[in-house]
């Protein structure tokens, strides 16, 4: 097999003023524990040849956005075929944004959609504000709102003393038409999160959150999606404990599966959060509520052995971080459901119901159920705020659901 070389060819190897910005870079990618002999090599090389073309072309870094970008991936270089040899063009890309975005908290780099978060109205960036402070929502969700508002803006109309209910259900029904249900709940939830946010501020009519059209939805009408005991214990014990990976996704597998978290809760978990001489947790769910879970034995001998052998030292207090460079936390909950996902598969269970860290949740909630728990002390655990949500379980037991059911009307059921 012949092996690609990396080195900047001589056509191409001044960077010019911007050599001590390249040299800033490898600095940082060293602090993130990138191997020097292979994954930082292979970065520094594509960044040197951007930054050579940028020299040979006359752009200054500042005028870089995702145009320049596509120019340099264009354009007609002696050593393209090397370059594009050692992986798919947009993984070379991608090495590039990579200093781009280094470059950018520098404020070097000004211009460009993917190299900064999407703007929003001064208005609804008052909105997220007021979600953050007075909601006690969370970050992802309140950048989710934001987009959402902004995208109903050119029906909406950006003063909201002209707001009515026409245009209220108009932009509702006109995003029906293109999107799926969960969508445009999550648009329906934004649009009158909104309204409430003007409402309190005096800025459209009192009542016009009423407005918002609302759609047949039965709520808890499915069955929960679950694993019996023997599948789970199947799947703890498929983590392998003997490798790194393997230590750290059998320790959320089991909080999961113990605990019954989120795949949220095992994103923001911190080293903090474990009381070790009380055998407590502390969650930060929904809402920004704390409470404090026992922690499970073997969820606490495991946890430890993460901690103390496999956790990379990183600059971050949270408890689950990537194990390959960079050496940063999860970026969103769905990293977790993936870690599920294998382990599913490692178990050899190929007809599991769902194959997210939910699974695991609704797995615990049955269990405890089925083993003589209350509807209470379930909804405790995993933090209900409505034992309507907690009933939702006990449709996987006979025995609970008469415990549940109501008397029949006028007497005697027929």
């Amino acid at each position: 097999m012949t092996k690609t070389k990396h080195s900047v060819p001589a056509a191409c190897s001044d960077p010019g003023p911007l050599n001590p910005l390249l040299q800033q870079f490898e600095k940082h990618l060293k602090t993130l524990g990138y191997s020097p002999h292979q994954t930082l090599r292979v970065n520094l090389s594509a960044v040197s040849h951007f930054v050579c073309w940028l020299n040979k072309a006359g752009i200054d870094l500042s005028e870089v956005n995702e145009t320049v970008i596509e120019q340099f991936a264009c354009h007609q270089c002696q050593s393209t075929a090397r370059w594009w040899h050692g992986g798919p063009e947009q993984r070379y890309l991608a090495r590039i944004r990579r200093f781009l975005r280094f470059v950018a908290v520098g404020r070097i780099v000004r211009s460009g959609a993917a190299l900064s978060p999407p703007e929003v109205d001064a208005r609804v960036a008052e909105f997220q504000n007021w979600l953050r402070v007075h909601r006690g929502v969370s970050e992802r969700t309140i950048n989710s709102h934001g987009l959402l508002v902004m995208r109903m803006m050119p029906t909406l109309g950006t003063e909201p003393a002209d707001y009515n209910a026409q245009c209220i259900r108009q932009v509702i029904l006109d995003e029906a038409q293109k999107c799926s249900r969960a969508y445009l709940t999550k648009m329906r939830t934004a649009l009158r999160g909104y309204l409430r946010f003007l409402i309190a501020r005096g800025e459209c009519k009192p009542w016009l959150d009423q407005a918002v059209p609302v759609f047949a939805h039965w709520q808890l009408s499915s069955l929960p999606r679950y694993l019996s005991d023997s599948d789970i214990e199947r799947v703890i014990a498929a983590c392998e404990t003997g490798t790194p990976h393997g230590i750290r996704d059998k320790a959320i597998i089991l909080l999961l599966a113990r605990l019954g978290l989120r795949g949220g809760d095992i994103l923001t978990m911190r080293l903090c959060d474990i009381e070790w001489a009380q055998g407590s947790l502390r969650v930060r769910g929904k809402g920004r509520r704390e409470v404090r879970l026992p922690l499970p034995q073997d969820a606490g001998d495991v946890l430890l052995t993460y901690i103390d052998q496999v956790r990379p030292f990183a600059d971050s207090d949270r408890m689950f971080l990537r194990l390959q460079a960079p050496y940063r936390p999860f970026a969103k909950s769905c990293a977790v459901s993936q870690i599920v996902q294998r382990a599913l598969e490692r178990a050899g269970i190929a007809d599991a119901p769902s194959r997210g860290a939910n699974l695991l949740r609704h797995s615990a909630a049955t269990s405890l159920l089925r083993s003589g728990a209350s509807l209470d002390s379930v909804g405790a655990v995993l933090r209900h705020q409505s034992p309507d949500t907690t009933a939702h379980y006990a449709k996987v037991d006979v025995q609970m659901l008469r415990e549940i059911a109501q008397p029949w009307p006028g007497g005697a059921s027929c």
